[in-house]
């Protein structure tokens, strides 16, 4: 009697699960690097940053993987549901801060609205960044594993960030910080978010990426003739 093989993929997780949470996570750090970005860090009383450029890199990595796994038009989709997400946070939070409190939680209302009153500005400037530069990441990416057949997957990942930070930096620090700190600031919290951002990728964001995606092909059901089919 013949033996019928057993499905090496039967046992295995569900790569469109990991897929899913991917998008979440990528969402998630996205908003809270927009809640995060409020709060100015200073370094020696010469750098200064958002304290967002601290959670962003990682969302950065996850959009690395999702556009080296499933390909640039799913990171597209992905990109633009993030999108979404961030809109609803701004309204859903104003909101709070249009309703009434009652007197004695003036103080905690007072701070709330300080926060949340500041935020969609921070927003405004981190979507038209975001957009920017996680398309142009995304697709600069794409485009260097299609030039290099799939090898050296750290060429991809910090190649396309220099491209996307550069698009996402600039804009979002003129946006959200112009006219709130001094042109010198301005111009050293550009600089540093954009080099601090492309550190963090290179230390973190890349050996993150490199075993995060060796773990997704190893053992869960991910088909690799999606490659080969890829926008």
């Amino acid at each position: 009697m013949n033996k019928v093989s057993e499905n090496p993929f039967k046992n295995r997780i569900s790569s469109n699960s990991v897929l899913v949470c991917c998008v979440v996570l990528f969402s998630t750090l996205y908003i809270v690097s927009n809640i995060m970005a409020v709060k100015v860090i200073s370094l020696f009383g010469y750098f200064y940053f958002d304290a967002g450029t601290i959670t962003f890199p990682m969302a950065y990595m996850l959009g690395d993987v999702i556009t080296e796994l499933w390909g640039y038009k799913t990171a597209k989709k992905v990109i633009y549901v993030t999108l979404l997400s961030n809109i609803v946070m701004v309204l859903c939070t104003q909101i709070g801060v249009w309703l009434p409190a009652p007197d004695y939680m003036a103080d905690t209302a007072a701070a709330y609205s300080h926060i949340f009153n500041y935020v969609p500005r921070i927003v405004l400037g981190s979507l038209v960044g975001f957009l920017l530069g996680e398309l142009s990441n995304a697709w600069v990416m794409e485009r260097i594993r299609r030039k290099m057949q799939g090898r050296r997957l750290w060429v991809r990942t910090i190649g396309s960030s220099m491209i996307g930070y550069l698009f996402d930096s600039l804009p979002f620090v003129l946006i959200a910080f112009a006219g709130t700190v001094s042109t010198h600031d301005l111009i050293m919290m550009i600089l540093f978010q954009y080099f601090s951002k492309l550190i963090i990728e290179s230390i973190c964001g890349t050996p993150l990426a490199y075993i995060f995606i060796g773990w997704v092909k190893r053992y869960t059901d991910y088909d690799e003739s999606i490659l080969k089919n890829r926008d």
